[in-house]
Order: C-alpha cells, then sequence, then structure tokens
C-alpha cells in the first residue's frame, strides 16, 4: 500500500522478473477509463447506424 499511495494517484506497474505482472490503478482512474471506453463503444454504434433509414414515430403512438 505504501508504494500505491507513494504514486500519487497514478498506475504503479508491479513488476515480475522485470516484467509487468500487473498494474495498480486508482478507483477514480479506473471509472474513468471505462467511462472513456464506454464512450468510444457508443460512438462507434452511433457511426455504424447513421446512415440507417429512418422511422418517423409519432410520442403518442409509444
Amino acid at each position: 500500500m505504501k508504494v500505491a499511495a507513494s504514486a500519487h494517484g497514478k498506475a504503479v506497474a508491479v513488476l515480475n522478473r522485470n516484467e509487468p505482472a500487473f498494474y495498480c490503478v486508482p478507483a477514480e482512474a479506473y471509472e474513468a477509463l471505462m467511462d472513456k471506453l464506454e464512450d468510444m463503444e457508443l460512438i462507434a454504434l452511433v457511426k455504424e447506424r447513421a446512415n440507417e433509414e429512418s422511422i418517423p414515430v409519432s410520442i403518442t403512438d409509444l
């Protein structure tokens, strides 16, 4: 925990034989990363559907 705390909110690589075994990422950074990933997935979906034919619908029909 001392190493993670000394990183001041940045990711810390945990090494095994001088190779990264895993990264210790603060919860806030992980949540921001997941939000960004979700945004990128939604953007890809919007681009995929941008040229689809639209169907007019009345709000009362819903």
